[in-house]
């Protein structure tokens, strides 16, 4: 009996708060009744449209263009102590209607056993002497060299000149054919000079750079290939015009003596006659002479 009186009980509050609950308003912090809410689809992008391509065209691998392709390796090949890596430089194409075909088109860049140097130069010209070695603005220079410890020889190198005084690139050749072990430029300082007026020859060191033209002036060394080369420095002067010796004025020269050359001429005159002069005293007065 009193069992049943507590579910009565509990019944009659079920339906009190059955009835209130029901006649509360929706709550504006929860979603709309009738709205649908989408979980995300993070995984592939192209399966739902976006606003600004509603067709779904532009997520389409045939539509790609090829300024957003990125090179990817396709394969890695493994023969006598070198490693060969196929990249894939352009997106495949799309079907042309007629053959239905596909074609890529793809590199390859070959790396070579990490334990090897990477290539350089040895100077030949001008010849290898102890001391900086300058020349003269207007006179044509001479570089020569050989490759030291290259596996791939490049094609064409670029030379270069920098100053550090005036944060300067001189171009000395572009893409020089490499045919052989060795290379050699001339550089006519002379018609640089007389056609660069914003950025002439100064008298200061300079530094000789050498690398290759496929890659970047400050691309990173590998083994193999040819790194970049800014050890060899020289020097540049501009030579002054002739004077004839008749004609010539030092301005830091003159015979005449200087003032302190004055100063110790009159103290060791005034020394020696103090010297005289004390001795004869001495000698006079003592008696030691008779």
């Amino acid at each position: 009996m009193h069992t049943s009186r507590n579910l009565q009980f509990y019944a009659i509050i079920f339906l009190f708060l059955s009835t209130f609950t029901t006649a509360w308003p929706w709550p504006r912090w929860l979603p709309e009744l009738d709205s649908l809410i989408v979980r995300q689809n993070s995984g592939n992008s192209s399966t739902f449209p976006n606003s600004s391509d509603p067709t779904g065209k532009a997520s389409s691998g045939a539509d790609k263009s090829s300024a957003s392709f990125k090179p990817t390796p396709t394969k890695t090949l493994v023969s006598a102590g070198k490693t060969t890596t196929l990249y894939e430089t352009a997106p495949p194409s799309t079907t042309d209607g007629r053959s239905g075909n596909k074609t890529a088109t793809g590199t390859q860049h070959t790396s070579y056993d990490p334990r090897l140097p990477a290539g350089g130069v040895s100077m030949l010209t001008p010849a290898a002497i102890s001391g900086q070695q300058y020349f003269k603005i207007g006179d044509y220079v001479t570089f020569g060299w050989n490759y030291t410890s290259l596996e791939a020889t490049p094609t064409a190198v670029n030379v270069m000149a920098t100053c550090t005084v005036n944060q300067q690139l001189y171009t000395l050749a572009a893409n020089v054919t490499v045919s052989n072990a060795t290379n050699a430029v001339t550089w006519d300082t002379g018609a640089y000079q007389q056609t660069a007026l914003s950025d002439p020859l100064l008298t200061n060191i300079y530094t000789l750079i050498i690398y290759d033209a496929a890659s970047d002036i400050s691309a990173t060394a590998e083994a193999g290939y040819l790194a970049v080369q800014d050890t060899y420095t020289f020097g540049m002067y501009t030579p002054q015009p002739y004077t004839p010796l008749s004609d010539f004025i030092c301005a830091t020269c003159n015979g005449a003596l200087g003032p302190m050359e004055k100063r110790a001429l009159s103290m060791m005159f005034g020394m020696c006659v103090l010297t005289v002069l004390s001795f004869g005293w001495f000698v006079n007065g003592l008696g030691v002479i008779w």
